[in-house]
């Protein structure tokens, strides 16, 4: 049967996982800086090097399957009506598709709004607004001052269905590029994302790879099937629902610390755990992905010291005001650069632990509690995940770290915190291998044998 190459073509580093399928086992990973500045295939191709020296009696390559969060991933704009409303379905629609989400814009798109479309790097835009049968005014007008900028990205139109018809007359009228999908929110707070995910992966996979230069490493690895971001979600899906007569984990978080961006990950359905506490808000979909662009290891890590008070930041380390402000710019200066002595290394463990602290207040649900003449009435937004199982730790500050664990207990229900549902007594494992994505990849094809490995191997 032979070895099936994951491939991932990181932001930083381009990683490789073989899978022997006669022995369903892991028999080898390796990894060397992306190069897409150059050619992507010069990473590739040395990290291949290392896998064959490294495994010097690997049986023959025969399938490839690829994804990618090279050259900044796959960047969107998501635009609504009500901005707890439409706007939130739309931005879940991205980040569930694996994607960055750079601007959000809400009501009617102004002249200043359409500006910042045009300066920004984005990819595909999300056009929502309105629920079945509800407003539409809103939406065709900005359909309207999309189709006037011109902006030469794709836009997926995602919104009233009574509003597809003029929408497409006024894109018809024009050389835009667009996709009308299923509304995200057909009813008031229900979420509907499948058929627009659906379309933005096809997007990526057609037009993005071959925009940011990602497309020419197709002919050598196959064909580059989704971004990475979707193969860790994927992947935590499969781990907790299990295949077949392989059992999963049940209801699970990923968290992934990264240079740029920390990305969290829970799979289960949220709903509250009291008979008191009143669901508000959104419908919230099973599969849940957040990514917090300003919380990161390296490129991040000035955005990060502007949350965090020098105060606050000696809460999870020891240090002096200046120390920490010359620390963080020497990591967003050199992105590659790896601590060398323990007091860097401490330094990066307290950069990961505000990284998983911070994400966590911003992706797990909360408690409102409301003063009523009738006595005191709760409302939860958002996710209940105060019993999560498992919390998975992925990124490279977390895999080869002695402490990985003790950061990851940041995600842990805190007394300074309590109306914050977070997980209060979850089994912390760790992705030691860096297989999440590489299994989300595999388990399209193989999904019992990616279940089975990814069992085995998060310890």
């Amino acid at each position: 049967m032979g070895i099936h190459l994951l491939v991932d073509f990181g932001s930083t580093y381009t990683k490789l996982t073989a899978v022997d399928l006669e022995k369903e086992d892991i028999i080898g990973t390796s990894k060397a800086m992306t190069t897409v500045k150059t050619n992507v295939l010069d990473g590739f191709n040395l990290a291949l090097e290392k896998l064959k020296v490294s495994c010097p009696d690997m049986p023959e390559i025969t399938g490839i399957s690829a994804c990618s969060s090279a050259a900044g991933g796959l960047k969107m704009a998501a635009i609504g009506l009500v901005e707890e409303l439409t706007v939130e379905a739309a931005k879940r629609a991205c980040l569930g598709a694996g994607a960055l989400v750079n601007l959000v814009f809400s009501h009617h798109l102004s002249r200043k709004e359409v500006k910042q479309l045009k300066q920004a790097d984005i990819d595909i835009i999300l056009l929502a607004g309105g629920t079945d049968g509800g407003n539409k005014e809103c939406i065709i007008h900005n359909a309207k001052k999309l189709r006037d900028a011109d902006l030469g990205v794709p836009i997926i139109v995602a919104g009233n269905k009574d509003a597809a018809d003029e929408i497409e007359e006024i894109f018809d009228a024009s050389n835009q590029e667009y996709y009308i999908v299923d509304n995200v929110m057909p009813k008031l707070k229900m979420l509907n994302v499948k058929e627009a995910k659906e379309v933005i992966r096809q997007i990526f996979i057609t037009k993005i790879i071959e925009a940011k230069g990602i497309k020419k490493a197709e002919e050598q690895t196959g064909e580059i099937i989704m971004p990475t971001p979707e193969a860790v979600l994927l992947a935590a899906e499969l781990l907790a629902k299990g295949y077949e007569d392989e059992e999963g984990f049940n209801e699970l978080m990923v968290i992934d610390v990264g240079g740029a961006t920390t990305d969290v990950h829970t799979i289960g359905e949220g709903f509250p755990k009291r008979s008191e506490v009143i669901l508000k808000g959104l419908q919230e979909p099973f599969a849940k992905r957040t990514v917090e662009g300003d919380l990161g290891m390296r490129y991040s890590a000035n955005a990060l010291l502007s949350l965090v008070s020098p105060y606050e930041f000696k809460q999870y380390y020891e240090y002096d005001e200046t120390d920490i402000e010359q620390s963080a710019l020497k990591r967003h200066e050199n992105v590659e650069y790896l601590p060398d002595t323990d007091q860097e290394r401490a330094f990066d463990n307290a950069l990961a632990r505000i990284c998983c602290d911070y994400s966590m207040s911003r992706h797990v649900g909360h408690v409102e509690v409301v003063y009523t003449p009738l006595g005191n009435m709760y409302y939860q937004t958002g996710k209940d995940l105060t019993d999560i199982q498992y919390v998975i730790g992925t990124g490279g500050v977390l895999i080869n770290n002695e402490d990985a664990k003790e950061i990851l207990k940041e995600v842990n229900h805190k007394s300074n915190k309590k109306l914050e549902l977070r997980p209060t007594d979850p089994v912390f494992l760790i992705d030691r291998k860096y297989i999440l994505a590489s299994m989300g990849l595999l388990g399209q094809k193989y999904p019992k044998l990616a279940l089975k490995l990814m069992k085995k191997y998060l310890v």
